[in-house]
């Protein structure tokens, strides 16, 4: 599926505007915040499949294609890619509206994740049943 496909076909785990205090010192949105945008929406995906509590445990891959500047629109979706018995592998697909202009539509970001179901006591728990 292309990224133009996947952008009309599903749903974004989350969407937020970068906004001029996300920017570093030299003007341009700062990495960490469009890292902070990535765990947030992967672990929006693998609370819901957990139906309870998820920690971050690994980030196994994470590549910024291009920039994000003030004013885009931020979508992330994120897919299950794996589930273990306590662990779940979610991919998380960035990408931008320039100008909040659907037509200027760009890929910018993709970062595989690793959570981990939790308790209340922080112990891993089994993923449930589907």
């Amino acid at each position: 599926m292309n990224f133009e496909e996947l952008y009309k076909n599903k749903q974004p785990a989350t969407r937020v505007l970068a906004m001029p205090t996300d920017t570093n010192p030299m003007g341009d949105v700062f990495g960490g915040w469009i890292m902070s945008q990535v765990d947030i929406a992967g672990s929006i995906v693998a609370h819901h499949k957990a139906k309870g509590r998820v920690v971050t445990v690994a980030v196994t891959d994470f590549l910024f294609k291009k920039p994000v500047f003030v004013g885009d629109l931020i979508s992330c979706f994120g897919e299950i890619e794996k589930t273990g018995r306590t662990s779940i592998t979610v991919k998380v697909t960035v990408c931008a509206e320039r100008n909040r202009n659907p037509e200027e539509l760009i890929k910018v970001t993709e970062a595989t994740l690793v959570y981990v179901a939790v308790d209340d006591d922080g112990q891993p728990y089994e993923f449930p049943k589907d």
